[in-house]
């Protein structure tokens, strides 16, 4: 018997009247799989990651996370719209960094990674303390921890908002253009955290992204996304070293020409 993927998209469509934003979306993500989703702007990437944070509502479809239905519930042997206590339960196990790295400004980066175990999770502060500064540690901001958001540089910030994802112990993890904002020469510090992860830790991955040198190397899977589909997925070596739909081709090309 095969595992079931960890999330899974079924026929999965959001519009904004007449707009399709994805249309039919069918995407299956298995465990410790990591996956970036590339593609040029509107063409439903980060419609992706916020309807799995149940950000975005879905118009069609169901997505599931580890078998169970995210924004739908079975009732009476039926699909029905999710309780907000049932989407809490799923939602829980999926963790998101923004490009914005939406930081509260007037707490520290200790207090930005332990205030939401302490509050949501109900951990002891002593517990999500000793968590905080492990994962500080590891992000490379242990003499850090004391610092507020206007005394860290961009990248630095980028760190402490994974950190503070991480500590939510989620299976899952989002990143929605994590570098985009930061100065170039920042940009290396947060993919090398990414790196990090993606070694050490059992996650499944789910990157949109513009760096396409990182997709190539840090991928399982490459998804190419245009008006609302999937063009063209598969690894990356395939992909970007020969992609077979046009509209892939000429995607890549202008990046890389623009690159």
């Amino acid at each position: 018997m095969t595992e079931q993927p960890m999330v899974r998209f079924e026929n999965v469509s959001k519009r904004y009247g007449a707009l399709t934003v994805l249309d039919g979306l069918d995407l299956e993500i298995k465990r410790g799989e990591k996956v970036s989703v590339i593609g040029p702007s509107g063409s439903g990437k980060t419609t992706v990651l916020r309807m799995l944070m149940t950000l975005e509502t879905i118009n069609d479809g169901v997505i599931w996370v580890e078998g169970e239905p995210l924004t739908h519930m079975h009732r009476n042997g039926k699909l029905v719209p999710a309780d907000i206590n049932h989407i809490r339960k799923i939602r829980a196990k999926i963790g998101m960094v923004f490009q914005s790295f939406n930081l509260f400004p007037h707490m520290t980066a200790m207090a930005n990674c332990i205030e939401a175990p302490i509050t949501v999770l109900g951990m002891k502060r002593a517990d999500a303390e000793a968590r905080a500064a492990d994962l500080l540690e590891m992000v490379g901001l242990g003499q850090k921890k004391g610092h507020y958001p206007s005394q860290l540089s961009g990248g630095q910030q980028q760190r402490v908002a994974i950190a503070r994802a991480l500590a939510m112990r989620p299976k899952i993890m989002l990143f929605d253009e994590v570098t985009s904002a930061l100065d170039p020469e920042l940009v290396g510090e947060v993919l090398e955290v990414i790196r990090k992860l993606g070694r050490e830790h059992d996650l499944t991955m789910l990157m949109v992204t513009h760096q396409m040198g990182f997709a190539k190397e840090f991928s399982d899977r490459v998804c190419f996304f245009h008006a609302g589909k999937i063009c063209e997925q598969g690894p990356p070596k395939e992909l970007f070293g020969a992609p077979k739909n046009e509209r892939t081709q000429q995607f890549l090309r202008a990046v890389l020409e623009a690159g």
